[in-house]
């Protein structure tokens, strides 16, 4: 595995798996403007694949679908990520593809795609599950664009313009960082000549030096949804924790798995669900974003556990401050993440999304070998620091159930 440089300084990382049939290409453009109007860049990222200035959207899937091309774009809210993968033989003409894509996209069907989403939004948010993390999600990160939930996207939806999507990508295409990343059977040299054909007319510009200050959570904030006819209860609590470039990433990492995110193992699977019956659902999770980062647990369970599930995850949460982790337990949750990650990089494009995930991210393509390394050394006594430093005041409560439970 290598990095080298085209000729407009884009960085591509280069990872040669010999006779693999398949070649894999991720391109990233990073983030740097939070977005004006929440769903802006979901629309923008919809519209992507809608046709360019040389082919409908019609002949698009056509000829990607004669020529078993995959190619997509998906925009997340640090990066807009484009994937391609095809057999080698066919590189030529996927990248040729890709440029048009990336280039000369004319963004039509906009109305129709604000139609699409909408009606698509009102339906996601018929789940209560869905609208309970809505509310959780908005709260945590309110004052930051990671909170332009669901809910936030419907009242701004009218308000955006063809025309602010096309600026905004428009914007991307100038300003924004890129990393490219390629693993599968090639020729380096003649690879590279390919990609400055294809991309060196694609500007990139240094990274900006971001430091503003974060919007924090100030208090503790409760949220209660009313929904009547819910036969469940769905609750989240968490915290803003500090993010993956934080020393103690690997640590929350490790804390998450051994309470909640590990299935049948976790703490709290086994004693909220297993011995007390008070679950359907019940996990935790630790949400990595770039300026910002939610450790949550989660469980849906019968209305008039409400207060019985809070005080189990207050006990729990409260366990794992005080009492040390055994060194088995932490064994075996540093093997169990350890093994879930090794699934990340099981294909070329797997393996070329998550090289240029962390070169985008500034961490170096070679975090993750850094990363496994780090987790192997957390100790029991880091485990607990944690839980003391991160899971306490200020927090977010959300709580959906019908009327009747909602005072707890």
């Amino acid at each position: 595995m290598k990095k080298i440089y085209l000729d407009n300084k884009i960085p591509v990382i280069y990872k040669e798996n010999k006779n693999t049939p398949r070649l894999a290409l991720c391109l990233y453009f990073k983030i740097e403007e939070p977005e004006k109007k929440a769903g802006l860049y979901s629309i923008l990222n919809r519209l992507l694949m809608q046709g360019t200035a040389n082919r409908s959207a019609e002949e698009l899937a056509r000829e990607l679908d004669e020529n078993a091309i995959e190619c997509y774009s998906e925009m997340k809210h640090d990066f807009l990520r484009f994937k391609l993968l095809c057999l080698n033989e066919d590189i030529d003409k996927a990248l040729e593809i890709l440029e048009d894509i990336v280039k000369n996209s004319t963004m039509e069907d906009f109305s129709k795609e604000v139609v699409k989403m909408k009606g698509e939004i009102e339906a996601e948010l018929d789940s209560p599950k869905s609208r309970a993390a809505d509310a959780f999600y908005k709260t945590l990160f309110d004052g930051l664009s990671y909170g332009h939930t669901y809910t936030k996207t419907l009242e701004a939806l009218d308000s955006i313009t063809k025309d602010e999507v096309k600026s905004a990508y428009f914007d991307m295409l100038e300003k924004a960082p890129k990393v490219m990343s390629l693993v599968g059977d090639f020729d380096e040299s003649d690879m590279t000549a390919k990609l400055n054909k294809h991309f060196r007319s694609l500007s990139n510009p240094p990274k900006e030096s971001n430091d503003d200050d974060i919007v924090q959570l100030a208090e503790n904030k409760k949220v209660t949804v009313e929904k009547n006819d819910a036969s469940q209860a769905q609750i989240f609590q968490g915290w803003r924790v500090p993010t993956i470039f934080d020393k103690d990433y690997p640590v929350l990492m490790l804390l998450n798995t051994i309470l909640g995110s590990s299935g049948l193992s976790s703490r709290l699977f086994v004693e909220l669900r297993d011995k007390k019956g008070l679950a359907y659902v019940v996990r935790s999770s630790y949400e990595v974003y770039d300026k910002a980062a939610a450790f949550s647990v989660y469980i849906a369970t019968e209305p008039k556990n409400i207060k019985t599930s809070l005080e189990g995850f207050e006990f729990e949460i409260n366990r794992i401050k005080t009492t040390p982790v055994d060194e088995t337990e932490l064994e075996n949750a540093k093997n169990n993440l350890i093994g879930k990650r090794q699934f990340f990089t099981e294909t070329n494009l797997q393996q070329s999304s998550l090289y240029a995930f962390y070169e985008d991210k500034g961490l170096g393509y070679d975090f993750e070998e850094k990363l496994i390394e780090a987790v192997k050394k957390v100790s029991a006594e880091d485990i607990k620091r944690a839980a003391n430093e991160y899971l306490k005041d200020p927090h977010v409560l959300t709580v959906l159930a019908p009327g009747e439970y909602l005072e707890f």
